[in-house]
């Protein structure tokens, strides 16, 4: 397995976010995570990219403990996320934007500024390339700082609600990028409450509920365990997920 997690357990001042969390991921797999909000999954999320360190558990990455290893060194690793909210470099070019994840596997900038060069078509946002960061819309900052980690050459990428706040078109259009990314060979993670993102994307979910893992399963599973649709789904996002009636999301 590329990562596993296996009794992860999170505590702020004695309340459990997080626990007894187990998950196996394969090389290659999309596998999504949901929950109401407060369930847990974020601080999950956070554990798994480094962000903050678990209380009890182990989480393994190419047989590596990584249970207590820094932001930085899960990257050099080959682990990258993404964040609710996009951070970039508004005064940099979008080009230098992601040289600055380049930077991280090459020190010299005609290697980095190739690296990103790349990226950039992969991304769709080579035409953008000389413009400032800070023209950027929401999707497209999103899709930047997804550019920006797949500079730093990832096996796995940590995506968390990368898809938010977009029309449905620009849905559309990140799923596209996600798949893109995938056939590269990256493994994904991807937290979302957009329900027609997960179905679509993801070959395994992953359901948080009150910090423990309440379902996990194929998609079509998932949708109709009792015990999702009384947590988060609702028995009329569970139909219209199940029938791929449009874009719904999860009750928060």
């Amino acid at each position: 397995m590329l990562l596993s997690v296996r009794g992860l357990g999170m505590s702020f001042d004695g309340f459990a976010a997080v626990s007894d969390a187990n998950l196996e991921i394969a090389e290659r797999a999309i596998i999504g995570l949901i929950g109401p909000n407060g369930a847990g999954k974020s601080t999950f999320f956070n554990c798994l990219a480094g962000d903050l360190m678990p209380t009890s558990g182990k989480v393994l990455f190419d047989d590596a403990d990584i249970t207590h290893a820094s932001p930085e060194e899960h990257a050099r690793l080959g682990i990258g996320r993404t964040f609710q909210v996009p951070a970039t470099f508004q005064e940099l070019t979008i080009l230098e934007n992601v040289m600055v994840g380049a930077f991280l596997r090459h020190s010299g900038e005609r290697e980095a500024r190739a690296e990103a060069e790349r990226v950039l078509e992969l991304t769709g946002l080579a035409g953008l390339a000389g413009k400032k960061a800070g023209t950027l819309g929401t999707p497209g900052r999103k899709r930047l700082e997804i550019a920006r980690v797949m500079a730093t050459r990832p096996r796995l990428v940590l995506l968390d609600e990368a898809l938010a706040g977009l029309t449905a078109t620009e849905v559309h259009q990140a799923i596209e990028l996600v798949r893109a990314i995938h056939r590269t060979g990256v493994t994904l993670v991807i937290v979302e409450h957009v329900m027609e993102v997960i179905l679509t994307l993801a070959e395994r979910i992953v359901v948080f509920n009150q910090g423990r893992v309440i379902a996990h399963g194929a998609p079509s599973e998932v949708v109709n365990d009792p015990a999702v649709i009384d947590a988060y789904l609702g028995r009329s996002h569970a139909r219209r997920a199940a029938t791929g009636a449009g874009p719904s999301r999860g009750r928060a």
